[in-house]
């Protein structure tokens, strides 16, 4: 029988860090191939109300700690200790959430020098994510010497997406640098996917609905288009960022309002979205709590709803027809009225909710009389991490 791999999964988000310690079976020797031990979530890093947070694989709170937590490399570190502390080994393995790899890297891989400087050349396509992915890793290196580190890549799902969906219309010159659709959340997708099973149907969409958004046509399993593109910043209204825009507003601002490449990068990724229509915030629940007495706030709400749903009829079009959507993310997991506000407009396509079962979040949460099938399932990124890390440990 083969061991398990212990694999500890790493996960970070701008101002937080998801973490996860699995037994993986790369081989499936056994029923389940992973099995969590420990999950946990840094929040707020760096901020004076953050949050440590471990549980263990029965939801039991291990660690609570309230307070400022410095840096990731500080979480890694307490980490570290906790693994120690409920004597459990250190990892065999360390895998990493990675957003983009850049032309180079579209497969999950082992982190060698050879990577490490093909993630530092692809920094330029997700400036936002990958200096402190980069960070991470060298922090990982330092606190577990022994353990071998992967890369888990959310544009490895997307791959394969015919190129009428990845090319952009550029000339061929600047297409050849590596600018094209990527796709992203490619992990949560390959979560559905997995979910789902032998239940899977033929022509699916995934809308991963977070603070970042996006929308996926998924094919007997394969990726063949997404909303986002070159970055994580375009596709759908996010929280923080604008989504698809006019071209001719960002060369407006640069040739009239004088925007540099910094100025506008923090305007599309940081100032926009829903945060940037409500003028008060992009978390979808305090602009729920704000939306009575303030019209801006329920414009956003709107917006974003409005957003998801033509990007999900435009992907109805690409599939030729959908036998089930998927909601996941924060927002797809758990608001129920965006849910129901989104799946109301797609009524003249037959989509249509069980009021009863949307509730309970009894799947199908759709009507017996529904055109296809809607479900509401978790993000399980980390499972997703544990997975793959585990398979490239148990192949070497």
């Amino acid at each position: 029988m083969t061991a398990a791999v212990h694999v500890l999964c790493l996960n970070s988000g701008s101002s937080s860090l998801k973490f996860g310690f699995y037994e993986v079976w790369p081989k499936q020797t056994q029923p389940q191939q992973t099995r969590c031990l420990i999950s946990g979530e840094a929040q707020r890093i760096g901020q004076r109300n953050g949050l440590f947070l471990a549980l263990d694989p029965t939801g039991n709170v291990l660690c609570r700690d309230s307070g400022q937590v410095a840096s990731a490399q500080e979480v890694v570190a307490r980490i570290r200790r906790l693994l120690i502390k409920t004597g459990l080994p250190a990892p065999q393995a360390v895998g990493h959430r990675v957003v983009h790899g850049g032309p180079m890297l579209r497969q999950h891989c082992r982190i060698d020098a050879v990577v490490l400087k093909q993630l530092q050349a692809a920094e330029a396509f997700a400036p936002l994510h990958t200096p402190a992915t980069l960070a991470l890793i060298e922090c990982a290196q330092g606190q577990f010497p022994d353990a071998s580190q992967a890369a888990c890549f959310d544009t490895a799902f997307h791959a394969r997406m015919p190129l009428h969906a990845s090319t952009l219309p550029l000339p061929a010159d600047l297409r050849a640098l590596g600018i094209q659709r990527y796709g992203f959340h490619g992990l949560s997708c390959e979560s559905v996917v997995q979910q789902l099973s032998d239940a899977r149907p033929s022509r699916l969409l995934i809308a991963h609905l977070g603070n970042g958004a996006s929308v996926t046509a998924v094919k007997d399993g394969v990726s063949i288009d997404t909303s986002m593109g070159l970055t994580p910043s375009g596709g759908l209204i996010m929280g923080t960022r604008s989504g698809d825009l006019d071209p001719g507003v960002l060369i407006y601002l640069a040739r009239v309002q004088g925007f540099d490449a910094a100025s506008l990068e923090d305007l599309v990724d940081h100032r926009s979205g829903m945060a940037g229509i409500s003028g008060l915030d992009g978390d979808m629940r305090a602009l729920h709590a704000a939306a009575a007495s303030n019209p801006d706030a329920a414009l956003a709400i709107r917006m974003f709803c409005y957003a998801v749903r033509k990007q999900l009829a435009a992907m109805w079009a690409v599939l030729d027809g959908v036998d089930a959507i998927v909601f996941t993310g924060g927002i797809g997991e758990h608001d129920a009225a965006v849910r129901a506000e989104v799946c109301a407009g797609l009524s003249s396509l037959g989509v249509r909710l069980d009021e009863i079962r949307h509730r309970a979040l009894a799947n199908p949460i759709s009507s017996a009389d529904s055109r296809c099938q809607v479900h509401v399932l978790p993000s399980l990124e980390d499972e997703q991490i544990a997975r793959h890390t585990g398979a490239l440990v148990g192949s070497a």
